[in-house]
This record gives C-alpha cells, structure tokens and sequence, in this order.
C-alpha cells in the first residue's frame, strides 16, 4: 500500500512542475525552464567526433594498478577511428588509461575509458578513446 501512495505523490509533484513549466505565474513570478526544453539543449550539446561502424571486434582491455598488470576481454559494439564502444568483463573506472588490443589484427593502441554504462550479462559498456593511432587501428575504412 505504502508503494502506491508514493507512486501518488510522484505523479502530483509531476503534475505540478509540468503546469509550472506551462504556466510561469504558479511559480510565484520565477522564470522556470520547462523541463522538456532541457532536454533539448542538452541533446545538441554533445556531438560525436567522427562516424561511427556498427562492428563487432574481439579486444583485450590491458592496465595496471599498483604495478601489476590487469586485463580484461570484449568485444566492440561499434567503432570509430578515435575509439570504440565496447561490452568489457571488468567494470574500470571512468579516465583509466588503458591499452586496447585488437583481436583480430593483433595492433595494440593507447587509450583512455572515458564512459562507462551499465552492467549487463555480458560485462561493462564502456566508451573508449584511443590515442596515437593513425586510423587504422580497426582495419577498416571510415
């Protein structure tokens, strides 16, 4: 019972912020940002730097802590001349340096994880930046 009463609560605090944002003078005089306007400048702010191949590749994830060398296995999901994002075993904290091994052609590049998503079954999603490669990292053509 306790569940749908704060799921009552939730739907009026809803209610009355999305009047406030459609009517100004029930917020007492204030300028309030509608929330979906938010949104919206927020989703143009980011913009990717390069295109982007839907691609599986297998990819070894290597660093160290402490002086001990880690590594963890995955697998792309899509790739860019700069990076990838990649499905990882291990959850890395997001500005980790790392060095990415790619699977297939065996090239190893530099690199930084600069996201890091959600846990799924598989692994980590991460985002990763690589650095010091001439674009050819992926063995394909962008």
């Amino acid at each position: 019972m306790q569940s749908r009463s704060v799921s009552v609560g939730l739907i009026m605090i809803s209610a009355r912020l999305a009047a406030v944002a459609r009517q100004p003078e029930l917020s007492g005089g204030e300028d309030v940002a509608r929330i979906d306007g938010l949104a919206e400048k927020s989703r143009g702010e980011h913009t990717r730097s390069g295109e982007r191949l839907n691609s599986r590749v297998d990819l070894t994830v290597e660093w160290e802590v402490g002086g001990k060398k880690l590594e963890a296995k995955g697998y792309t999901v899509d790739i860019s001349p700069k990076g990838c994002m990649a499905i990882v075993e291990q959850g890395l904290p997001v500005g980790q340096k790392v060095r990415v091994v790619n699977g297939t052609s065996g090239k190893a590049a530099d690199g930084t994880l600069i996201w890091r998503g959600h846990e799924g079954r598989k692994g980590w999603e991460v985002g990763l930046e690589l650095t010091g490669t001439d674009g050819d990292f992926w063995g394909m053509e962008f």
